[in-house]
Formats: structure tokens, C-alpha cells, sequence
């Protein structure tokens, strides 16, 4: 593994910090209030930002997620990338490519993803089978079909032009696929969060969408969208983190400064342990998407330690502020507010534990029975052809007095003769 940077991704990441840096103030943030920075977007897009995704892979986006995490810029950025421009790069048509791609790019199309981190949204799909054969062979448009369902809250609705809608397919075959609908056709009304994104309930009735890939999209995206969200979180506990710490080496006590009482320092390099992990589980699940390896159980890994981890360092950071930690106006409480909302959205801890402990079950299941299937064949292969014609011959006899009634079975075991 090598998480050293390229010299695309490291140009991005210094040009975002620097606009993050300029236009996400603590004044201009208390002046957008619940509602997203239109003209920090603007810039973003102006610099070519969201269409740089592209070229820096996902690596890349947590590297400037951290930058937006570290001033909670609130700006739709890491959904239009996740849920638009990477999901349609790698599962969309060839014609839906050339149609939805260029307004991501740029920044006039908006996109965003009725997703929950765990599961995914119920609805019915009419005119084409949410979990049957798209009918589409490759480089065809995908079909177009009807959603109904009621979402409660999607983040950054209120911004989006477009939102990603993960479609739970029918049993048996259960699963789940992507449709993409516009939100001018659906029913949307405001929904404040934890957090400022904008969100919004999203109402399904009747409205026309398209699907995006086939199987295996919504796996992909959302463990896209679990690693992208884990390195806004690192950027939000290392935002937090550096607060505490100016605060603390300012702020003096009794003629000293704060920083230099023990239990302190303790509990911030808790918080730097915590956010270092966060970090390392990002950039982990984030380049082995990129190399083309699996990545999904890592990417369920960055999501715990950021729901987690997360939790602890922006706790961490306001109770390092003292009293002023409960300042609703002070620019840390912002931090926990994101931190907070982002353990939610991932899903909390426990509910992410619980899905890697049945993919680990799974995993070690088939390990097993493949392991099983090995040894069987080798027996097989090993076995002399008189051995084989014995077990076979004993085989038919037990069989034939199981189906003629007359089969011997003592503690279990059945005799043959």
C-alpha cells in the first residue's frame, strides 16, 4: 500500500484548502445559517474541483473532503461526487455518460443519494422489475421504469438536481438496485438535521427514473460513499482537534496554560490517536478502489472507526474548550454537530460492527465449505478404482434399503452391509 499522494491529488488538495479555507469562515458560516454556501459552490466549480474527481480517483475526494471537514464547509460536495460524477463514471451507459457527466462536472447539475448508510430505501418499481434483467445489452440505455416510496430525509435535497434512489429489489432475489430520478419530479419539503446539509423528505409517487448499472452498482456506491464520508469526518475531528489545542495552549489556568496539565494532553493525543485512524482506514479503502481490489469490508472498516472514533474526538474537542465547549455560537460546536450527524449517517458503530460480523461469518462459511469441496476431490483423487467401486456399491445398497424401508440406522449411523 502507498497513500503518498500524486501530484494531481496533491494540487487539489492544496487549491481546496485554500478555498476552503478563504470563503468557509465562522462569519460566513453563521450567515448561511442551515443552508449551503452558494458562492463557495461557485468557486469550487470555478476551479474545476468536482470534474478533478475524476482524474484523482477516490483517494483524491477524501483528500479534499478532509479539507471541507476541517472548516464544515456546507457545500454539497462529497454527495454530487459520490452519488453523481463516480457513480455514473462506473456504472453508467456509454449515452448516459455523454448525458449526465458534463453538468457534474461543472458543478450546474447537483447530485445526491437517497442512501442510507445501512440497507436501503423500499420502494415499488413499475414498468421494469427492480431485481429482474435490465433487457439492455451493453452500451444500451438502461431502462426507464416508474418509483414510489417515501424517503425521510436525503442530505443536501434542498441542493440537489438529481438524486440517486437505492431501489430494495423483490425476493428471492433480494439486493438492491440504483435509479436516478430528477427532484423537479418529485415532492420534496425541508428537514433540519444534526447537522446543516440542507436535507430535505423526499416523496416518490409515480415519478420516472432510469437505472443506473446492473449488480453490483449499489454495493459499489455505497461503499464509495462509506469511505467518502469517513475522510469528512477526519477532516472534521482534525478541525476540532486543532481548535482544542489552540484553545488550551492560549487559554492559561491558575498562570498556566491549559495544554500543560497532563490530564489534557491525554485526552487530546486520545483524540489524535482516534483521528489518525480515521484517516489511515479512509485512505486504505479509498486506494484499494482505485487499484480495481476489494474493498468493501475496508470501506466498512473506515465507516466504524469514523462513526466511532469520530464520536469520541468531537466530544473530546468541546469538553477541551471548557465552558466555552457549550457555546452554541462557537465555531467547535460546529464541529460536534457535524461529528455527531456523520456517526448517525454512517450508520453508528454498532449497526456497522454488525454487518462486518455477518460478512466475516459469510466469508469464513464459504471458506469452509469450499475447503470442504477440496478435500473431497482430493480424497477422491487419491482413492484407488477398487476402494472407490467399494464406497460406491455400499452406497447403492444403503440407498436402495432407505427407499424399500428396510434401512438400519443405530445412534445416527447407518449400517450397510
Amino acid at each position: 500500500m502507498d497513500f503518498t499522494p500524486t501530484e494531481e491529488q496533491t494540487a487539489a488538495r492544496e487549491l481546496a484548502g485554500e478555498i476552503f479555507g478563504d470563503l468557509s469562515t465562522p462569519e460566513r458560516l453563521a450567515a448561511a445559517g442551515t443552508g449551503s454556501d452558494a458562492e463557495l459552490w461557485k468557486a469550487l466549480c470555478a476551479a474545476g474541483l468536482p470534474g478533478a474527481v475524476e482524474d484523482v480517483g477516490l483517494l483524491g475526494l477524501v483528500l479534499l473532503l478532509e479539507e471541507q471537514g476541517r472548516v464544515t464547509a456546507q457545500v454539497p460536495f462529497a454527495a454530487s461526487c459520490v452519488f453523481g460524477l463516480l457513480a455514473v463514471a462506473a456504472h453508467g451507459t456509454e449515452e448516459q455518460r455523454t448525458r449526465l457527466l458534463p453538468g457534474l462536472r461543472v458543478g450546474t447539475a447537483v447530485a445526491t443519494g437517497a442512501f442510507p448508510a445501512r440497507g436501503g430505501v423500499v420502494a415499488s418499481v413499475a414498468g421494469v422489475p427492480a431485481g429482474g434483467s435490465t433487457g439492455a445489452s451493453a452500451g444500451e440505455p438502461e431502462p426507464a421504469g416508474t418509483l414510489t416510496g417515501v424517503v425521510p430525509w436525503v442530505p443536501w435535497l434542498r441542493d440537489a438536481t438529481e438524486v440517486l434512489v437505492a431501489v430494495r429489489d423483490p425476493a428471492p432475489r433480494g439486493g438492491h438496485s440504483l435509479w436516478r430520478v430528477r427532484v423537479a419530479d418529485a415532492e420534496t419539503e425541508p428537514v433540519e438535521l444534526t447537522a446543516p446539509w440542507a436535507a430535505g423528505r423526499l416523496a416518490l409517487d409515480g415519478v420516472p427514473g432510469e437505472r443506473i448499472g446492473g449488480e453490483g452498482a449499489y454495493d459499489d456506491v455505497l461503499a464509495s460513499a462509506r469511505t467518502a464520508f469517513a475522510g469528512l469526518q477526519a477532516g472534521v475531528c482534525a478541525g476540532s482537534l486543532a481548535r482544542a489545542v489552540a484553545h488550551t495552549n492560549e487559554r492559561e489556568q491558575f498562570g498556566r496554560p491549559l495544554a500543560s496539565k497532563q490530564g489534557v494532553q491525554l485526552r487530546a493525543a486520545d483524540a489524535h490517536m482516534d483521528t489518525e485512524a480515521i484517516r489511515v482506514t479512509a485512505y486504505e479503502a479509498a486506494w484499494r478502489r482505485d487499484a480495481g481490489l476489494p474493498y468493501g469490508t475496508h470501506a466498512l472498516t473506515a465507516a466504524w472507526w469514523a462513526s466511532e472514533a469520530g464520536k469520541r474526538v468531537v466530544h473530546a474537542g468541546q469538553h477541551l474548550h471548557g465552558g466555552m465547549g457549550a457555546d452554541l455560537d462557537h465555531p467547535v460546536h460546529r464541529h460536534f454537530l457535524w461529528g455527531r450527524q456523520l456517526d448517525a449517517y454512517l450508520g453508528c458503530g454498532s449497526e456497522v460492527l454488525e454487518e462486518m460480523g455477518d460478512l466475516i461469518a459469510e466469508s469464513a462459511e464459504s471458506a469452509e465449505s469450499a475447503e470442504s469441496a477440496e478435500s473431497a476431490e482430493s480424497a477422491e483423487g487419491t482413492a484407488s478404482p477398487a476402494s472407490k467401486h467399494s464406497v460406491q456399491s455400499r452406497q447403492r445398497s444403503v440407498q436402495s434399503k432407505q427407499h424399500s424401508g428396510q434401512g438400519k440406522h443405530d445412534t445416527g449411523q447407518e449400517e450397510t452391509a
